[in-house]
């Protein structure tokens, strides 16, 4: 099975009546002076580049969950090799022609993640008649610390990159280049939420879900530099890409596992006073460029997004998946959540005073979850809603996982094997869907998926600034939503 890219041919190989090639290149290796530049185009080959098998990942940390085995998710972490940017692309006929596409962006944090964790197998959603093509980007101090004499927003333009690859070469996989639809989870749902509000994705994309996130999650350049020069200082250099280049990539990964420790890190809050990351990590898109030359929330709210539809969605618990493993949810206490949340926001006590929740970690969770999810979704709906010819829809994904006694939830990521089809590879004991997951919510989301990158229309009814309907999977309803902005 072959197919003919721009920059030469590639050899592919079917499964299960599916198509799959796997580590296509979509820009040249990031290395030597492309370190901390932005993409270039991929350099041709002669003959058939074998793609058969994964390729390299994106260089990275390990990223544990306490006893809970999340690499079904996020991956088995990093597969050193330096021609990383790369898709995968999964089709049902690579010899037809106009098939909705789908482009994901994988989760991570920014500093983790790869489109070849087994959970991110396209079998499910290539059968529902779609053309998946996930994305490799770089993470971390490759892809999101704004260096001096480097690009900013690296991994943003990584996906834009290959965003515009797909335009020209998926019609090759039997896909549309007129009908894509590009989502994303977490990191990824934040990275498609700032491609809303930039002026460099217009025309890139038809549709858009933003599982998970939101258009906030940014920083400006102030406290980015200065967490760029305390990796800088961890390294021994000065804050600039071509003092960053003259060190391997073990070194840079080393540096930024030791700032993943909040005290290490350092001050990231914003003149507001908030984090935007929350202290859930250093690394997100910087503000003031020509990928992000303003909010991109307030950028969608202006319309910048208007002829796109989009779905955006949450998990109803998804701060379980920190907090529960660890054994932290029932371990905090009143002083920990403040003196937790006091460093990222300057309402702790406040917030914290107003929620429901019996416990200092259940209100800790319940939250944050607000702060950093729940939000952030709604709040890009309501931005996005009457702006233009294209619809707005929200979900609330609320399936209980049975692991860790029923205490993971409906936690962040658990929409994820659902939503490719794949419940069966994060089941298991210690695993995020628990013991038997649900095969029929599976095939539920697929379907809805699909059916919005074919026509935009999930199957439920639209969000708007008077009628806020919300579809909640894992029941049967869908229903007004009483609350539609939560906790700034």
């Amino acid at each position: 099975m072959e197919a003919l890219t721009t920059a030469g041919r590639v050899r592919g190989v079917e499964k299960d009546g599916i198509g799959r090639f796997l580590g296509v290149p979509y820009a040249a290796p990031p290395v030597g002076p492309l370190r901390f530049a932005a993409p270039a185009p991929a350099p041709a080959w002669d003959g058939v580049r074998d793609c058969t098998a994964p390729g390299p990942s994106a260089p990275q940390p390990p990223r544990t969950f306490g006893p809970l085995d999340l690499s079904p998710v996020i991956g088995h972490g990093w597969r050193p090799g330096d021609d990383y940017l790369t898709v995968d692309v999964w089709t049902p006929d690579p010899g037809g022609s106009g098939l909705p596409v789908m482009v994901f962006v994988h989760g991570g944090a920014f500093v983790a993640g790869e489109p070849g964790a087994p959970v991110y197998d396209g079998t499910a959603l290539a059968r529902a008649g779609v053309v998946l093509v996930s994305v490799t980007y770089r993470l971390g101090v490759e892809g999101f610390l704004p260096l001096a004499g480097g690009a900013t927003n690296v991994g943003l333009r990584d996906q834009l990159a290959a965003l515009a690859w797909v335009q020209e070469n998926v019609p090759a996989f039997g896909g549309d280049p007129g009908n894509v639809t590009v989502f994303g989870e977490s990191a990824g749902a934040m990275s498609v939420g700032c491609l809303l509000g930039s002026p460099l994705a217009a025309g890139l994309f038809r549709r858009a879900i933003v599982q998970s996130g939101g258009a906030e999650m940014v920083h400006t350049e102030g406290p980015l530099r200065g967490f760029a020069a305390r990796v800088a200082a961890e390294l021994g250099v000065e804050p600039t890409a071509e003092a960053f280049r003259g060190r391997p990539l073990a070194e840079t990964l080393t540096a930024q596992e030791r700032l993943s420790d909040p005290l290490r890190r350092g001050d990231l809050r914003e003149p507001d006073g908030v984090d935007p990351g929350f202290g859930l990590g250093g690394f997100c898109p910087v503000l003031g460029d020509d990928l992000l030359p303003r909010s991109p929330l307030a950028a969608v709210a202006e319309g910048s997004a208007a002829g796109v539809d989009l779905i955006t969605g949450f998990n109803a618990e998804e701060m379980n998946l920190y907090l529960v493993p660890t054994g932290m949810l029932g371990a905090l206490t009143d002083a920990q959540a403040l003196a937790g949340l006091g460093a990222v926001h300057p309402r702790a006590a406040e917030l914290l005073a107003a929620r429901p929740e019996a416990t200092p970690g259940e209100r800790y969770a319940g939250l944050l979850t607000d702060l950093v999810f729940r939000g952030p979704a709604l709040r890009l709906a309501l931005a996005h809603t009457g702006t233009g010819s294209g619809a707005t829809h929200v979900y609330e994904f609320g399936w209980r996982s049975p692991a860790f006694g029923g205490g993971l939830g409906a936690c962040h990521a658990l929409d994820l094997p659902f939503v490719f089809g794949t419940p069966e590879r994060a089941a298991g004991h210690d695993a995020i869907a628990g013991e038997d997951p649900p095969r029929a919510l599976a095939d539920e989301m697929v379907a809805a998926w699909a059916a919005f990158a074919r026509t935009g229309d999930p199957g439920w009814p639209a969000f708007t600034a008077d009628g806020r309907t919300v579809r909640r999977f894992g029941t049967p309803s869908v229903d007004v939503l009483a609350d539609p902005v939560t906790a700034a």
